[in-house]
């Protein structure tokens, strides 16, 4: 069991070469490779299966009114009716363990919150991470030197591997929650973006609550009846073909297609073009058109998604189990973008059967 993500970082000291060569800074998306914000790359390290865990939301110890958290805000600015929600005056290196908490059920409500001029460091970060359960450790991604897990967000006009990997990929083949193949996937999420081009770079969020109430009642029936297989093979394949690291073996798991977020108990969808691959049970073109119905479905959505044009030291807190999103790439020959991200895990997908 895994009880919290020092044990992690205690593992992986016991398994990784910290004398091992760093690539070549011409075969690496970086600007800087003695630039500690920027991804480095060691050759061997290799990290070990992710062990189950018991995780028990923050949401549910929360003030239903949010009274501590929305209390101290100088402003709160619903960004839609149904997803999106900006906080002004609070810093969120600050927050108490009650706010907290009330942030957990604040995003499990509205989905992503967003919060700009935050003070917080990589550190501040990983510690409030931390709070909301064991940190997930990207297999195929670039991380700080030391800092396993923090999520390197990077691409530019530069030719790297992420670019090759979307070439000929629409945005709306992009849609997806982050690592859903994992047992245990991402719950509550942070991204602080540091560095951005002149414009553009935005992030689009949809909600997966209302992704699942938008369908028609018997879709709906269908649905809770079936189970995707998630996987990271791809992920791992394409990393390996343009020069990256496979930190651990690609896993695949299967979950539900819709999913209970245990603190709302509203019903999800929990599918998404990047890493889901089938359903169960279907045969392959039967698998292959009703999910390119919802991944369909997802993308013109857009009476519950939201897009979010960030500034430098802003930060999306959003519930990975509950939402799906969207970076755009459309700033690739002017400018980049930069940004860490921190990613707890959560409880295994579940439906909760109702009458």
């Amino acid at each position: 069991m895994v009880a919290n993500s020092d044990t992690i970082t205690a593992t992986t000291d016991k398994i990784v070469n910290k004398s091992a060569p760093l690539k070549p800074a011409s075969s690496l998306p970086i600007v800087n490779i003695d630039d500690p914000q920027y991804p480095h790359y060691q050759e061997d390290v290799k990290y070990p299966p992710i062990e189950e865990f018991e995780h028990v939301d923050r949401g549910h110890k929360a003030d239903p009114k949010k009274a501590a958290l929305l209390g101290a805000a100088s402003e709160i600015i619903e960004l839609t009716p149904h997803i999106g929600t900006e906080i002004h005056g609070v810093q969120l290196n600050q927050l108490t363990d009650q706010q907290k908490d009330e942030l957990a059920l604040l995003v499990a409500e509205r989905g992503v919150v967003f919060f700009r001029d935050q003070e917080i460091n990589i550190h501040e970060q990983l510690a409030l991470g931390r709070y909301y359960g064991p940190l997930h450790i990207h297999p195929t991604s670039g991380q700080p030197k030391d800092i396993p897990e923090a999520h390197v967000v990077l691409l530019d006009g530069e030719k790297t591997k992420r670019q090759e990997y979307i070439v000929g990929r629409s945005n709306s083949d992009l849609w997806h929650t982050d690592v859903s193949y994992e047992r245990q996937p991402p719950g509550l999420t942070t991204l602080k973006i540091d560095t951005l081009p002149p414009v553009g770079g935005d992030t689009l969020w949809a909600s997966s609550y209302l992704a699942y109430e938008r369908l028609s009642p018997p879709i709906q029936k269908l649905l809770e009846g079936l189970e995707a297989v998630h996987s990271a093979k791809e992920q791992a394949d394409a990393s390996a073909r343009f020069g990256g690291p496979v930190r651990r073996e690609p896993v695949e798991h299967t979950h539900p297609i819709i999913r209970t977020h245990p603190v709302t108990k509203r019903k999800a969808l929990y599918v998404n073009p990047v890493f889901t691959r089938r359903i169960v049970g279907l045969s392959h073109r039967e698998s292959d058109t009703l999910l390119r119905l919802l991944y369909d479905h997802i993308a013109g959505g857009y009476d519950f998604t939201v897009r979010f044009k960030w500034q430098k030291n802003s930060v999306a807190v959003w519930d990975n189990r509950v939402t799906v999103h969207n970076a755009i790439f459309d700033y690739l020959t002017i400018g980049r973008r930069h940004g860490l991200r921190v990613t707890p895990q959560a409880e295994k997908p579940y439906l909760e059967k109702t009458e």
